[in-house]
């Protein structure tokens, strides 16, 4: 359910590599520094990025993105939240900074918030002071409020040199942006607790051209810091920006599944909550931080989303509908209609813009003396299964119709209904045409085929003698016609 790949629906990439972009933009940028301080983009640079961009998408994405992404506030573009080991590495710092200042040289002003786990773990060792969690939540006694301080400091403007050695503005904001209290000062000590957010070095950092790079760090009303996870502070951030797009930068690429070491391509959290809770590797830190987001979600329009990508992938994330890494969001609820009565009223107008074959679908529901079907309340996938003749038929459900729309098959609703019928349906048969662009998607679904025609038989719970009988019905010409 978890591991279908947005990927497999990429718009396909064009000849130019990655490498390439890069050395053209870092081209680009050096002959900036000679002219510019202050980077603002020409009708010749909105151009030539749109062409660098089309290698990773299509033209009319890149475009349509940069529209939507022009059309609001600079402070509500995006907020970007990385983790410390994208600062520590410095061939994947100087690439976050060859991102972010791409993105400044077409007008757009990403808030970035970073965190320094990893720095901070190796200080602390090297000082002696074996690290502590509760809950995933890192225990902060004095000593180690003193080197994260220091280490939140140094990282921060490690990121803001190499974004200045590019010709790209940065302001580092270490502090004041967070305002807190003591989370549990008996069992975390130094630990905060965001109660507040004040924009107002943010905002001051845009208005002068420069991108704000700030860290986790809280501050109390007396003036004690307080030590806040990055993605703690990265959600309340984003609860008082109300930005586009909200993006996580991690080494890893995404979430990976802790069982099988795939990384896991979107998580409808409506839908998949309650499952996740119950997988062995859902624990600790991936715990807490997809808590934080689903808490995060929650709170923002249901259109909203949180994309966990690699550095590399930022562009990618930003400028195709395919995305990258992993994808989070509640996701819309699933819905099941049992007469075509019950069934939304704008369905057939979706249905026609969808498919050609929307009058066959409507002329199959009319044709069956049963039906369930199946979609979500923003009909991105509409579904309809007819069961068998009676209830001790060995014959399987028939799939009358399974109609996902493009943000359907890469948001993972189509699987989400898939696993409600398959739920719902002990066993069923279904046909596809050999030719279908999905064909690889429903071989991943079946536990059987039979290809006659140019026509795909499939077929799941279907066992010994059942499966010859099911064949010859489709010989015949009883079945798929």
């Amino acid at each position: 359910m978890l591991a279908i790949k947005r990927a497999a629906f990429q718009v396909s990439a064009k000849a130019e590599t990655f490498s390439a972009i890069a050395k053209a933009r870092q081209i680009k940028f050096s002959r900036c520094l000679s002219v510019q301080a202050h980077p603002r983009s020409t009708d010749s640079d909105r151009s030539t990025i749109i062409k660098l961009l089309s290698s990773i998408g299509s033209k009319k994405e890149v475009e349509q993105y940069l529209r939507q992404f022009s059309s609001v506030d600079s402070q509500k573009f995006a907020v970007i939240k990385v983790g410390g080991a994208c600062i520590a590495d410095p061939t994947e710092r100087n690439l976050l900074a060859n991102q972010l200042s791409f993105l400044n040289q077409v007008g757009l002003y990403p808030i970035v918030i970073h965190g320094a786990g990893p720095q901070l773990n190796k200080l602390l060792e090297e000082a002696g002071v074996e690290p502590q969690y509760e809950g995933g939540i890192r225990i902060t006694d004095k000593k180690t409020l003193e080197v994260a301080r220091k280490v939140f400091l140094e990282e921060n403007l490690k990121l803001v040199e190499a974004l200045e050695s590019m010709g790209t503005r940065a302001r580092p904001i270490p502090n004041g942006v967070f305002r807190g209290e003591y989370l549990d000062k008996d069992l975390y000590q130094y630990v905060g607790k965001i109660t507040s957010v004040d924009k107002a070095a943010i905002e001051s950092s845009i208005r002068a051209g420069a991108l704000p790079i700030l860290t986790s760090l809280a501050e109390t009303p007396s003036g004690q810091i307080l030590n806040v996870n990055a993605d703690v502070a990265a959600g309340e951030l984003a609860r008082a920006i109300q930005p586009m797009k909200i993006i996580y930068l991690n080494d890893k690429g995404g979430l990976l599944n802790g069982t099988t070491g795939e990384k896991i391509s979107v998580i409808n959290l409506d839908e998949e909550w309650d499952a996740l809770t119950k997988e062995p590797w859902f624990k600790f830190g991936t715990r807490l931080k997809i808590k934080e987001i689903k808490d995060l979600l929650e709170t923002l329009p249901r259109s909203s989303s949180v994309a966990i990508i690699s550095t590399g992938d930022l562009q990618k994330e930003l400028f195709t509908d395919s995305g990258a890494g992993t994808l989070i969001r509640l996701g819309n609820k699933l819905c099941t209609w049992k007469t075509q009565s019950e069934l939304p009223a704008n369905l057939s107008e979706i249905l026609a813009e969808r498919t050609p074959n929307s009058g066959t679908i409507f002329a199959a529901l009319d044709a069956a003396p049963t039906f369930t079907s199946y979609g979500d309340e923003a009909l991105e996938v509409f579904a309809a299964v007819a069961p068998p003749p009676t209830a001790t038929s060995s014959t399987p459900s028939t799939l009358l119709a399974f109609t996902p729309s493009k943000t359907g098959w890469l948001n993972n609703v189509a699987d989400n209904v898939w696993s409600l019928i398959r739920k719902n349906h002990a066993s069923l048969v279904w046909f596809v045409d050999e030719s279908d662009e999905n064909c690889a998607w429903w071989f991943g679904k079946s536990e059987g085929s039979y290809v006659k025609g140019g026509k795909v038989m499939f077929w799941y719970g279907v066992r010994g003698e059942s499966v010859g009988e099911l064949i010859g019905r489709f010989e015949g010409g009883e079945l798929g016609v």
